[in-house]
C-alpha cells in the first residue's frame, strides 16, 4: 500500500489475462480525480505477467495483484477481488470500459450521500463507428445510456456498477455465479429490497464488438449461459414452458431497452439498420436461451464468452 494516501475508500477490481490487456484501463484509472483514494486489485492467472503494473502503485491508495488458477468463468476473479477488497465500496471493472476522469468521484459521492446499495454510471459508446457497435451497445446498455435521467432504478449491470461491498458479501458462495453474468444478482438484490441509483453525470465509455461473427456469437452465448444455468435448477415442465415461449424473448428484451434507444436516437443519428440489428441480437440471445433450456451447448461456451469479454479490443472494427 502507498503510505502517502489514507485508507482506500473505493476498490476497483480488474480481472485480466496479461498486463497489455489491462494497461488501457489502468491508465484511465490513474487519471481519476480521486485516484489517491482508490485501491486497485488486479486478478490474473499469473502475477508475473502483471509486474509492470506495480510501477503505478504510487498513483493509488493501494495496488495489489492476486493470482487465481483461472479467469474462466469471470465470476471467479471478480468474486476473489471483492472478497480481498479493503474499501467499503467496490467497482468490478472490465478491460474494455473506461471511466471518465471525474466518474469515480461522482459515483462515490452519490453512493455516500444517498446511502444507496449500488450506483450505476451513464454508459456511452466507446467505439461509435458502425451499426454493429451501436446495436451491440444499445442492446446491452441502452437501459443505462448517459442520455437517460438520473434516478432510482430497479436493476443495474452486474459489473461497471459501484456496489457496497457488504451487500455483495452477503451472497456468500453464490457470488461467483452471480458475478459471471445472467440475472441472478439482480434477482437477489431485488429480493432483499436493495436500492440502486442511476447517475448519468458519472460517465463510462464501453467498447463493443464490431466484427459480424463474434458480434452475434457473443449474444448467443450469453443466452446459452442464462438458459443453461436456469435449466440446472428448474423442473422439466418449467423449462418446457420457456422453450415454447422463447419467441417472446426478443420482444421483451427490446421493450426493456427501448427507452434508452429512443433517447440516444434523439441525441444523435444512429447508423441505418441499428434497430433491426438490435432485434437480431435479441433473437440470437433467445436462441441461446432455448438451447440452454433444452440442455444443449458444449462445455467450453463460458471460456469462449470470457475471451470476448477480456480480449474485446481484438474484435473492434
Amino acid at each position: 500500500m502507498n503510505s502517502s494516501f489514507g485508507q482506500p475508500e473505493l476498490s476497483v477490481i480488474f480481472p485480466t489475462d496479461t498486463y497489455e490487456t489491462i494497461k488501457p484501463g489502468l491508465t484511465k484509472l490513474r487519471q481519476q480525480t480521486i485516484a489517491g483514494r482508490i485501491e486497485v486489485i488486479l486478478v490474473a492467472p499469473s502475477a508475473k505477467t502483471l509486474a509492470p503494473a506495480m510501477g503505478y502503485e504510487s498513483d493509488f491508495a493501494a495496488l495489489r495483484i492476486i493470482e487465481v488458477s483461472s479467469i474462466s468463468p469471470l465470476g471467479i476473479p471478480r468474486a476473489t477481488g471483492v472478497r480481498a477488497a479493503t474499501a467499503p465500496f467496490v467497482f468490478v471493472g472490465e478491460t474494455h470500459s473506461f471511466l471518465h476522469t471525474d466518474a469515480a468521484g461522482k459515483l462515490l459521492g452519490t453512493m455516500v450521500e444517498g446511502h444507496w446499495d449500488g450506483v450505476t454510471p451513464g454508459f456511452e459508446n466507446g467505439n461509435p463507428n458502425g451499426v454493429l457497435s451501436w446495436s451491440g451497445f444499445l442492446a446491452a446498455y441502452g437501459r443505462w445510456s448517459a442520455t437517460l435521467p438520473a434516478g432510482e432504478i430497479e436493476e443495474a449491470p452486474v459489473y461497471d456498477t459501484l456496489y457496497r461491498r457488504d451487500v455483495l458479501m452477503e451472497m456468500g458462495e453464490r457470488l461467483v455465479p452471480m458475478l459471471s453474468g445472467g440475472d441472478d444478482l439482480r434477482r437477489a438484490l431485488q429480493g432483499r429490497g436493495r436500492r440502486l441509483y442511476f447517475c448519468p453525470m458519472a460517465r463510462i465509455d464501453h467498447l463493443n464488438l464490431a466484427r459480424p461473427r463474434p458480434w452475434l456469437h457473443e449474444h448467443f452465448l450469453i443466452g446459452l449461459m442464462i438458459g443453461s444455468r436456469r435449466a440446472r435448477s428448474w423442473p422439466w415442465w418449467r423449462r418446457l414452458g420457456y422453450i415454447a415461449s422463447a419467441w417472446l424473448i426478443p420482444l421483451i428484451l427490446f421493450r426493456r431497452s427501448w427507452s434508452g434507444v429512443r433517447q440516444v436516437a434523439k441525441a444523435r443519428q444512429l447508423p441505418a439498420g441499428t434497430i433491426p440489428a438490435i432485434f437480431l441480437i435479441y433473437t440470437a440471445k433467445a436462441a441461446g436461451e432455448l438451447v440452454g433450456y433444452a440442455g444443449g451447448g458444449n462445455a467450453n461456451y463460458e471460456e469462449v464468452m470470457n475471451h470476448y469479454e477480456v480480449r474485446r479490443i481484438d474484435y473492434l472494427a
